[in-house]
């Protein structure tokens, strides 16, 4: 069937599809028609000249182009995929796609990355294929298969493909590029934060203007910047104790009001009470682990962020079990959401605490 104009497809991390549908509400994006995996539906409100508001919790941003039945799980049933790029109305993406972005109307090529719920008999990229053929014949375009693992050339045209078991669904990304890849990261270290989960952590903690923000293992600053981004009228310290992710936070963050320096964790340069707000991804996932102070002792994580903590502060964390939660509530803060979300494939938790009265 074709898909009425114009309707949009938020792909997100599997766990925050409620924050990318109460931010995209919350903008005036448009309203919401449904929730997927990984996924919110929505009617575009507005097709006009201005910018459409970005949701910065959401992995990228599709206009959907056409949708069927699932084909089924066997290789014999790709060949229905190549329906989809004839059922797409492409003119009429192309011009939407133009007017939402102001994207040039030339088209070097095409990519297409597909995803399947599901034990299937064909790889995502004998999907990609069919449906990529299909769809450069209609645009006459050359089509750019990711089957060798080669990046697609610059300015090539983003097309998404998903099979969720019951159904078929071809997207056009709106954008030049992921709406993950933020043009703020220039520099990178080991167990860096995906940034729409940042956003989301941000949105989480509900910062105002004037807060005082912390995150004492801030990495690259991720957490700190989608903060500063998502409330500009906050004060921003973080503090780390590689020089490396000192190094990467401050050139990350070079264009935002957002203190950087080198300290260790279990002994903050900060007075009790001083802080409203913490935002982070502690030393304790696979990537990174517990140095300096932390390395001996762990629990020193919970007393210094209870004794910085002001009395009606909150604290937003990314943790890789739920288990950890004990430490905190020996500390004097209650856990008052838990939220599960899938980062880099494996099953990792964000936590608001408060304060115990």
């Amino acid at each position: 069937m074709r898909i009425p104009r114009p309707c949009l497809v938020a792909r997100c991390v599997r766990g925050l599809e409620s924050a990318v549908a109460a931010e995209v509400l919350e903008s005036g994006l448009g309203a919401v028609t449904g929730l997927g995996h990984r996924e919110v539906r929505l009617r575009l409100r507005s097709s006009g000249p201005e910018p459409i508001p970005v949701p910065r919790t959401a992995d990228d941003l599709f206009l959907l182009a056409a949708r069927r039945p699932d084909i089924g799980t066997t290789k014999s049933d790709l060949h229905a995929l190549a329906g989809l790029a004839e059922l797409a109305d492409t003119d009429l993406l192309l011009r939407l796609r133009r007017t939402l972005t102001q994207a040039q109307d030339d088209v070097p090529g095409i990519d297409v990355s597909a995803s399947f719920l599901g034990r299937r008999t064909f790889s995502r990229y004998d999907a990609e294929d069919i449906v990529g053929a299909a769809l450069a014949e209609r645009l006459g375009v050359p089509y750019h298969s990711r089957r060798a693992g080669a990046a697609p050339p610059p300015g090539r045209q983003g097309w998404r493909l998903t099979l969720d078991g019951t159904h078929a669904a071809l997207m056009l990304r709106i954008g030049d590029r992921p709406l993950h890849r933020r043009a703020y990261k220039r520099r990178t270290v080991p167990g860096t934060l995906h940034p729409p989960v940042a956003a989301a952590m941000a949105v989480m903690a509900g910062i105002r203007p004037g807060h005082t923000v912390l995150d004492p293992c801030c990495g690259a600053g991720t957490l700190l910047i989608e903060a500063a981004l998502a409330q500009p009228g906050a004060r921003l310290r973080g503090f780390d104790l590689s020089p490396d992710a000192v190094a990467a936070a401050r050139a990350n963050a070079a264009a935002l009001p957002i203190g950087v320096d080198r300290c260790d964790a279990g002994r903050l340069p900060l007075p009790d009470a001083s802080i409203d707000r913490v935002l982070s991804n502690p030393p304790w996932g696979t990537q990174v682990h517990p140095r300096g102070l932390l390395a001996d002792s762990p629990s020193r994580w919970w007393t210094e962020l209870r004794r910085v903590l002001s009395p009606d502060g909150t604290v937003v964390l990314l943790l890789p079990t739920s288990e950890t939660l004990a430490g905190a509530i020996r500390h004097g803060l209650t856990p008052v959401h838990i939220q599960g979300v899938r980062v880099s494939g494996a099953q990792s938790f964000i936590v608001r605490l408060q304060p115990a009265s």
